[in-house]
């Protein structure tokens, strides 16, 4: 017997899923790409049913067996108005994050409070994501914890400086720590829906 492509796989678990109304995620291979800033990114396709949803860079959590969150990427249309060629410039672009979840096939985006999709890096744990953002208008900056499901962050505190790298999580007791910019460390005991500074 011949062994199946995977695009015969796919079809017959795409086949089972909708027998049994289920619905079948997956991930298309990595691919580099040049975003619109001239950064490079590997990027990716996520899949719902056989169908492109959504394209993601950089590592996807799991948050429980059935949902999950990714870095979601983007393609902008970059033609100005008064270039000849009216087809569209498709210029890649860094987006906020996105939930899958894997029993639905729903794909959704989430609402991290003060997020910036050019300076900010997430650190995942459980269902918090840690990370430095900034006021709409860029002029303050924070640490930040937020939980999904939460509209408000368990912790916004206002840093001294315009951004910092992922903050580092720890459990027993759930902690996570930033790096300031300006070298100094700060860590945030998360419990009871509040993240409290942790005492030295």
């Amino acid at each position: 017997m011949r062994s199946l492509t995977g695009a015969a796989i796919l079809l017959l678990l795409i086949s089972s899923a909708v027998a049994g109304q289920g619905h079948v995620v997956a991930w298309g291979g990595w691919k580099p790409v040049t975003l619109l800033s001239g950064q490079q990114v590997k990027m990716r396709s996520l899949l719902v049913d056989g169908r492109v949803k959504e394209y993601s860079t950089g590592d996807s959590h799991e948050v429980t067996e059935t949902l999950s969150v990714a870095r979601r990427v983007f393609r902008l249309n970059n033609a100005l108005p008064s270039e000849t060629n009216k087809s569209p410039r498709w210029a890649w672009q860094l987006g906020g994050w996105m939930s899958v979840n894997s029993a639905t096939g729903h794909v959704a985006e989430l609402q991290l409070p003060e997020f910036d999709n050019h300076s900010s890096e997430a650190s995942w744990f459980q269902d918090y994501a840690a990370y430095c953002g900034s006021s709409e208008d860029g002029n303050v900056h924070f640490m930040v914890v937020a939980q999904i499901g939460r509209r408000r962050p368990l912790l916004k505190k206002v840093l001294s400086g315009h951004s910092c790298a992922a903050p580092v999580w720890d459990r027993d007791p759930t902690r996570v720590t930033f790096e300031t910019p300006a070298g100094g460390k700060l860590s945030f005991v998360v419990h009871d829906n509040v993240a409290d500074l942790q005492s030295k």
